[in-house]
Parts: C-alpha cells; structure tokens; sequence
C-alpha cells in the first residue's frame, strides 16, 4: 500500500490534458514553426499574386514546403549555387617581381630624386674606373695615387666605402658619396702589371732573384685586424716584395704623398738568425761595415754610424734597438753599434713625381744594385756558418 501511494503521488505531479487540447496544442506547435522559419529566411517570403504557381496546390504541398527539413535543404543548397556561379579568378602568366627587384630598377634607370619603396635610399652611386690619365703598362698613374689618398681618410677606408651595391638598408645607413671597387681593381691591375715589368730588369742586376709572377711577390690591401686596434680593413699603399727565397730581401712600397719607398735588408729576423749575425759580426764585421759605408750606399740610405740624438739612420736607430749592449756582450766592445741592432734593413724614399715619371723601373733597379752588396752579406751571415771559408775569402 506504501509503494501504491508513493507511485500514484509521482504520477499526480505530471499534469495532464485532455486529449482534444493535445491535439490542438500539437497543431499549434506545428503552425508556428514553420512561421518562426518564414521570418529567419526572407527569400521564401513570396507574393501569391506574383508567384501563383509556387503558392499553389493543397494545404499539404504548403506545410510540406514550409517544413523545417525542407527549409534546411534550401538553406544549404544557396552556398553551393553561388559557388558554382563564381567565376574563376585568372591568373597572370607574368610573375610580378619582387619588391627589391623593382626597387633595384627603379634605381637604376630613374633620378636619385625619385622616392624609393620600403623605406630605402639612394646613399651613393658607384664610381667606375676613370677613363683618363692612364699609362702604359709598366707605370704609376696619378688615379692609382688618387685612391691611395683617399683610402687614409677614415670614411673612406671601409668595406661599404669599396661595396659594389648602390642601396643600402636604413639600419646600415651611413653617409658615402661613392663605392670605388671598381677604381681599386684598375688600381690593382696597374700595380700587377707594373711588378711584371719591374721584375724583368730587377732579375738582370741581382742574378739571385727568381722571376716570379706577380701574384707571387705582391701582398694583399686587407690588413690583419685580429691583433691591432687599428680596425681600418685596407692598407694605405701597394707593396711587394722580392728576395731569393721569395718574400724576403728587397721590399717595395709606394704611397701617395711621398711616402713611396724602396727598403733592403732583414726585418726583425728570427732569434737563431738574429744569433747568427752577431756571431759573424763579433768574428769580423769589414764586410758588413764596408757595405754600410760606400758613397754610393751613404748618398741613398744615410750615413753608416748612429745618429748622435738616435734619430733613424741606415741601420742605426730603429724602434726595436736596444738601449744597452745585448746579453753575454761587453758594452764597450768596439762594434757595440752594430750588436745592438736588431733589425738590420735600410730605406729610401721616393717623391711622388718620381714614382709617376716614365723611367721608374729605371731608377729603382738602380737602388736595388746599390743595395745588393748589403743584401747579400746579410743573407750569407744567416745563412753560412760562423768561420765559413767562402764568408773568409769574401771579406778579404
């Protein structure tokens, strides 16, 4: 009886209706639906008038258009009409360049006054190789000095200074008025071309110089920045150099401003060969005295003893000479000035009309003759054994 009652309660709790106000209900809901529909599609809002053959038929054909599956079919079916009437886009046969690429046209073919795109700017314009003032081969030109000069100006002795590109980003924006690559390669072609023909007369008057090519003997304008605090990339000249064994021996520099110079000798030798020179001068210095005080030798690189205020003389007076008589070395011994030497080279320098006037070659090669007998007593010095038999008979 308990359970009776607790089931008869839960059922109570439903209401119920009669069964002519289900029906009525159920009609109603279905009426509705389809109107709530009507009103959330318009296009199938129609006028009966217009459309007689859409609106007619029985009330059956009219729920069955109004019905909510149908409606959903429609709805989704309008997306896939439109799809079909879009038509294709066309595509361009002809790829459209890249901004950069256009930005580089531009530049190239319009003014420098004209705006240019993505925030670039003409900086510069490339400086080509000059048209006049060239020399044959064999010679030094005034634009070879030109760009020389140029390089010992600090704005101008840097890579973006030699850069081939014209435009540079806003971030790496720096003022230059020129890129001169160009202008160093005809530079350097020149330079090859003069060592060539400077190394045909210098092997005819020192018979121990081995014709070498010019790539051989010629160094590099990149300076070796890793150590220095100096961070300028280039060199300030043109250099090569020329010996019996290769880069040793003979050294020639030219700069503008008068600053070209010839230099002869041994710079900064190694510490055993250093040991071997003040061997054989302690043995018998005439042949390296003799040398060092020729007229001829005197006239080009200075007097052959120490200047009396330590200035820089032949081969007296270099930064690395020492200030006292080296170890094991009495200091009154009578050739204490040629033992404290360490560096046993000589220079003469040259004016800038020299180095333009024709006949350069010339006069080098007969600085390079004077110089030869004091080139090569330093090479037999470092080479041959203290009391050799042929050093003997050379100084005799």
């Amino acid at each position: 009886m308990t359970t009776r009652s607790t089931r008869g309660k839960s059922s109570a709790s439903i209401p119920s209706a009669p069964s002519g106000s289900s029906r009525k209900s159920r009609k109603d809901s279905s009426t509705t639906k389809p109107k709530t529909r009507q009103k959330a599609v318009p296009k199938l809002q129609v006028d009966d008038s217009d459309n007689s053959d859409i609106t007619g038929g029985s009330d059956f054909e009219d729920s069955q258009a109004l019905d909510s599956d149908n409606l959903d079919e429609d709805f989704d079916e309008k997306p896939s009409s439109n799809k079909r009437k879009r038509s294709p886009v066309k595509k361009s046969s002809t790829k459209s360049a890249s901004p950069k690429k256009k930005l580089r046209k531009k530049s190239a073919n319009d003014d420098e006054s004209d705006d240019l795109a993505d925030g670039r700017e003409v900086v510069g314009k490339i400086v080509q190789a000059p048209t006049t003032g060239r020399v044959p081969a064999g010679q030094i030109s005034a634009n070879t000095l030109d760009f020389l000069r140029q390089l010992k100006k600090p704005e101008c002795n840097d890579r973006e200074w030699c850069a081939v590109c014209l435009l540079l980003s806003p971030s790496k924006l720096r003022q230059r008025q020129s890129y001169s690559e160009p202008v160093y390669r005809h530079a350097e072609q020149e330079w090859k071309a003069f060592i060539e023909e400077f190394t045909n007369l210098l092997v005819e008057v020192d018979t121990e110089i081995p014709p070498l090519p010019p790539k051989d003997v010629i160094y590099r304008i990149y300076r070796d920045i890793r150590f220095s605090n100096d961070k300028t990339p280039y060199k300030t000249g043109l250099s090569a150099s020329f010996s019996r064994s290769g880069r040793k021996g003979i050294f020639a520099g030219f700069k503008p401003d008068g600053e070209s110079l010839l230099a002869a000798g041994s710079w900064c030798p190694g510490k055993n060969e250093l040991a071997t020179i003040r061997s054989h001068i302690q043995r018998n210095p005439a042949r390296l005295r003799r040398a060092i005080t020729s007229p001829a030798f005197e006239k080009h690189f200075g007097e052959g003893k120490p200047h009396p205020k330590g200035l820089r003389r032949s081969i007296f007076g270099m930064d690395d000479e020492l200030k006292t008589a080296p170890k094991g070395i009495d200091k009154n011994h009578p050739d204490i000035d040629l033992l404290k030497c360490r560096s046993f080279a000589v220079v003469h320098h040259f004016t800038e009309e020299q180095v333009l006037s024709p006949d350069f070659k010339e006069k080098l090669c007969r600085v390079v003759e004077i110089a030869m007998p004091f080139v090569h007593c330093l090479n037999d010095m470092m080479t041959l054994p203290v009391g050799d038999s042929d050093s003997e008979d050379d100084e005799d």
